[in-house]
């Protein structure tokens, strides 16, 4: 990344000193050097995208997004560069002596101008909406509790993110050997426990194959301050850091009891034991049953997102919140008395989060921990998202990039009128700058006696002497001086 950067630096210094010195009418010299340079920025450039495209991919689907929110402005920013690029494209139009390439220039010039005016007229962004219309806050859902404030699927994670205004807690559940259902997003328990320190001949095999006992005497905390896994341990008080290094792998059981008797809802990934586990087929039944024997929590807080065996649990337990993971129809849904969606974000749109809502199912979107993200979700009618970041999110009193018609509109008019006058000031100063050049270059005065040329100082008019008599003149008069002088 950091090579990247330097490269794109030097491409970018250098065509800003390509653009200055063509506004100024010079010529272009690039040393073989820079030549070399621009190459290899051009190729990396070339590469690092391939790469990154690949690497990256669910990322676009984020940047299409950001341009909902983002395309008023980056709409002024577009009417900015062309009003920027006035300045030399009016010094080279009136220097050009071919009309055919002066036609093109400015027709190209124009035409991408006048298409970044007209563009908000095909501009949507669900987050310009009339007063009034906007509806609430998603509800928040915290990822694996606040995973920013306290290692991840942990008591003291549920209970920050509880501190921090959740309206649900997500999780992931596992089997033990042993058939206590337990909290853990990895297959393994290499990233968030200290396994190689306490099992260092199993730190590769399945959480599902330790056995209860075997998982309590694990520290789930000290990695979060080693690893610092979203650069926010440092900003924890010395007792939240103390804390946080003594936390221990969580049971179902527990995060049940705090949700409950915090009123929250609670959503989860229920992972299938491997091969060879004495619960593999029974994990589902595990898991329902420590639902129904835990007093503290209500089955209506509870948002059953695991599809397996879906009738026959709604069978047992109606009062579960069917949830799905998938994307289907509204047939589909209410066959299977799901009345709400768990999806990745890159499915949001206004249609799909108001189609559903007609059909009497709600949405949630996972993850969504930056602002702006959130802001989207808000404008679109998302009724909840899952999110590392509910403490920040909680905050937020109304979308950022938040505006009526009236004010875009506005800003609109007045961006394209305030360019289009700037864009007329340039060209007239550059008609007049080359006319008045073209005018003094021409200006000469030839009396009898010689040729007079002016040019212009800073100061004032300077008057230059060329005169082909005048030397002559002056040789005979020379020779009579020095006739004189002989005598």
């Amino acid at each position: 990344m950091t090579s990247t950067a330097g490269f794109f630096t030097y491409a970018t210094v250098l065509m800003l000193l390509a653009v200055c010195l063509l506004s100024e009418g010079q010529k272009l010299y690039l040393h073989w050097s820079h030549k070399v340079g621009m190459l290899l920025s051009l190729t990396f450039s070339i590469v690092a995208t391939a790469v990154l495209s690949d690497l990256w991919s669910n990322e676009w689907a984020t940047l299409l997004l950001s341009f909902q929110v983002t395309a008023p402005y980056l709409h002024v920013g577009g009417v900015l560069a062309m009003t920027m690029l006035a300045w030399p494209t009016a010094s080279h139009f009136f220097r050009m002596k071919s009309g055919v390439i002066r036609g093109l220039v400015v027709g190209v010039y124009l035409t991408v101008l006048c298409t970044l005016y007209v563009v908000p007229l095909g501009l949507f962004s669900p987050c310009i909406k009339e007063k009034g219309t906007l509806g609430p806050a998603p509800a928040l859902i915290g990822h694996r509790g606040a995973p920013m404030l306290a290692p991840e699927n942990t008591l003291m994670s549920f209970e920050k993110a509880v501190g921090a205004g959740s309206e649900g807690l997500e999780t992931d559940v596992t089997i033990s050997l042993d058939g206590v259902p337990f909290l853990m997003h990895d297959h393994t328990l290499r990233r968030t426990t200290n396994i190689q320190e306490v099992f260092p001949n199993r730190s590769d095999a399945p959480a599902a194959m330790f056995t209860w006992a075997e998982l309590q005497s694990l520290n789930a905390g000290s990695w979060f301050l080693s690893h610092n896994p979203f650069g926010t341990a440092g900003s924890l008080g010395a007792e939240d850091q103390q804390q946080a290094g003594n936390q221990s792998i969580c049971s179902l059981q527990a995060y049940l009891q705090l949700a409950g008797h915090a009123g929250k809802l609670v959503i989860f990934d229920l992972h299938r034991p491997p091969m060879g586990h004495p619960y593999r087929n029974l994990y589902i039944q595990r898991t329902l049953t420590l639902i129904q024997n835990e007093c503290s929590v209500n089955s209506s807080q509870v948002l059953w997102l695991p599809s397996d065996l879906r009738q026959e649990v709604h069978h047992i337990d109606p009062e579960l919140q069917q949830t799905s993971g998938s994307r289907l129809s509204l047939n589909e849904l209410h066959s299977n008395h799901i009345v709400k969606l768990n999806l990745h974000y890159s499915y949001m749109s206004p249609e799909l989060v108001s189609d559903y809502a007609a059909g009497n199912v709600t949405t949630n979107l996972y993850v969504i921990s930056q602002p702006w993200l959130y802001s989207l979700a808000w404008c679109n009618g998302v009724h909840s998202v899952t999110t590392n970041a509910p403490q920040l999110l909680s905050t937020m009193t109304a979308p950022l990039f938040l505006m009526s018609p009236d004010e875009y509109n506005l800003m609109w008019i007045l961006t394209d009128l305030l360019s289009l006058l700037l864009i007329l000031v340039i060209f007239i100063f550059h008609w007049w700058r080359e006319r008045e050049l073209a005018f003094s270059s021409g200006s000469t005065i030839t009396p009898d006696n010689g040729v007079y040329s002016k040019f212009k100082t800073e100061m004032s008019d300077i008057w230059s002497v060329s005169s082909t008599n005048s030397r002559a003149e002056m040789m005979p008069n020379l020779a009579t001086v020095a006739e004189h002088q002989h005598c």
